[in-house]
């Protein structure tokens, strides 16, 4: 009798705390579905909040460029409030709490992998629509070059960050992989140093842009001509003989450069005529003037000027200065003066002497 009492008061015992713990559990499952719930409401109103309000006052704007981010940025919003609503609820189960913790790394995971896809997007659209656009406005084929390579670079960046936040997540100790990454890194920079110096050479020439595609540049080890190309690694310039040069970035970001479009694209044109002694000085200035005066490339100001500059050994030496609208006018300018030189002179009896030595022998 004594042991029927007993086995009966622990039964009602267990079946007690079971159908609490049952109770309980339904409780906290229905309190976690509501809990969901409410936030995957918040998720699509948030939704609905781009879609209607955001992405409606983009498209008014002049740019396309809020249009894209926000469109980018549109479903990991509403993934983040939907999952950060799943790892509350999740947390209100107390059946889940020795699994909780690697519940909430997967999600924090995922949050990662969400908004690091978005992170690239977005590098992707400042870059191709606000610096491309930007870097379209010049000639620079360097631009096109460049372009693709700093997205690159952004995209490579962004994903070690993201790399490195899952890693930590899961408490993954990153000082080694940190410190791999900083020999690996030593080594290819050293085995790839030539490279290197190239390319930030033609990073150098691309932000300092001493000259464009166009340009008339002189480099101070000699070469002359006009730039026809601005690539990563080196620039090719066409000479005035139409040989093609191609000169290191590295060399160009170390050299003295003269760019004879900079910062106007007119050109100075320097003549040095010798007249005989015993001519008209006057004379001499005055039809020099009229010979430049009569060339149409010649520019009108500033004005030609002619300036007696010495009495030489055997003439009196005049100095033309001129100018030209254009670099490329040098040649062409030059001909013309010379040509009307020969012919002014003659028909005014102006004297061009030839060099000449007088030599007295003593008998």
């Amino acid at each position: 009798m004594i042991t029927y009492s007993f086995t009966t008061l622990v039964t009602d015992r267990i079946n007690t705390l079971t159908d609490g713990y049952f109770a309980g559990t339904q409780l906290q499952f229905i309190a976690a579905l509501a809990v969901l719930a409410l936030f995957l409401i918040l998720a699509k109103l948030a939704d609905m909040i781009f879609e209607k309000i955001f992405l409606r006052l983009a498209s008014k704007t002049r740019t396309e460029i809020d249009d894209k981010i926000l469109a980018v940025l549109k479903t990991p919003v509403f993934l983040t409030v939907a999952l950060i609503g799943i790892i509350i609820s999740f947390g209100m189960i107390a059946a889940l709490g020795t699994y909780m913790a690697t519940v909430i790394n997967i999600i924090k995971t995922l949050l990662i992998i969400i908004w690091t896809s978005a992170s690239v997007k977005i590098a992707t659209i400042f870059i191709r629509d606000i610096v491309g656009q930007a870097a379209s406005k010049t000639k620079s084929t360097l631009d096109d070059e460049m372009l693709p390579l700093f997205s690159n670079l952004a995209k490579v960046i962004i994903f070690f960050i993201g790399i490195m936040m899952a890693l930590s997540v899961w408490n993954i100790e990153i000082t080694p992989i940190l410190a791999s990454a900083g020999i690996a890194g030593f080594a290819i920079a050293f085995a790839a140093k030539d490279t290197l110096s190239h390319l930030f050479g033609g990073i150098s020439v691309y932000f300092d842009k001493p000259f464009k595609v166009g340009d008339r540049i002189q480099l101070d080890s000699g070469e002359y001509g006009d730039v026809k190309e601005i690539g990563i690694r080196s620039t090719r310039i066409l000479t005035l003989d139409e040989t093609l040069i191609v000169v290191p970035n590295d060399t160009i970001a170390n050299s003295k450069i003269v760019n004879y479009h900079a910062p106007r694209s007119r050109m100075k044109v320097k003549l040095r005529i010798g007249t005989s002694y015993g001519s008209d000085v006057a004379k001499v200035k005055k039809t020099l003037l009229k010979i430049a005066n009569s060339i149409p490339e010649v520019k009108e100001n500033p004005k030609p000027i002619v300036l007696f500059i010495e009495h030489g050994d055997f003439s009196l030496n005049f100095l033309l200065i001129t100018w030209v609208d254009n670099p490329g006018l040098k040649g062409t300018v030059t001909d013309q003066l010379n040509m009307g030189i020969d012919k002014e002179f003659k028909k005014e009896g102006i004297d061009i002497p030839f060099p000449t030595q007088t030599i007295y022998t003593v008998k």
